[in-house]
């Protein structure tokens, strides 16, 4: 058994955003010369995601529109408890809740073995800052 891991740095210049982040988890992949096992993906910070979905922009901007109708932004303390600590990141930790944290991928004969349309983002609802990604590959 092989295992590979490697950390990937993100800085989203937005408060929140989505970056397809796949071909990058494809080139650690194929340089890991694995050809069978699992590949896990997990944002490192909790107010970050890592999910699979379809890379279409009008289902970014519903995830948009969505989360931010279930957990807006709201930097005072008065919508959020949290906020009572200094922070004014509340909604970030929920929208990273509903989101998720990491991905587990099949690797079959040397690739990632996705359903049709399937692609993997980072999720970023707190940004303006570098935070990473974990990527550990194990297998044969």
């Amino acid at each position: 058994m092989k295992s590979v891991t490697e950390y990937l740095t993100f800085n989203i210049p937005e408060r929140m955003g989505f970056l397809n982040i796949t071909s990058r988890l494809e080139g650690i992949l194929l340089g890991s010369g694995i050809q069978e096992g699992l590949m896990l993906c997990n944002a490192m910070h909790i107010t970050a995601s890592v999910f699979i979905n379809d890379d279409e922009p009008g289902l970014h901007a519903d995830y948009r529109k969505w989360l931010e109708q279930l957990a807006p932004f709201d930097a005072s303390p008065q919508r959020y408890a949290h906020n009572r600590t200094g922070e004014d990141n509340a909604d970030a930790h929920m929208k990273r809740q509903i989101m998720g944290r990491e991905v587990v991928i099949a690797v079959t004969q040397g690739r990632l073995d996705f359903g049709p349309w399937e692609q993997v983002f980072y999720g970023e609802f707190d940004g303006r800052r570098s935070k990473k990604v974990l990527v550990k590959i194990i297998g044969e």
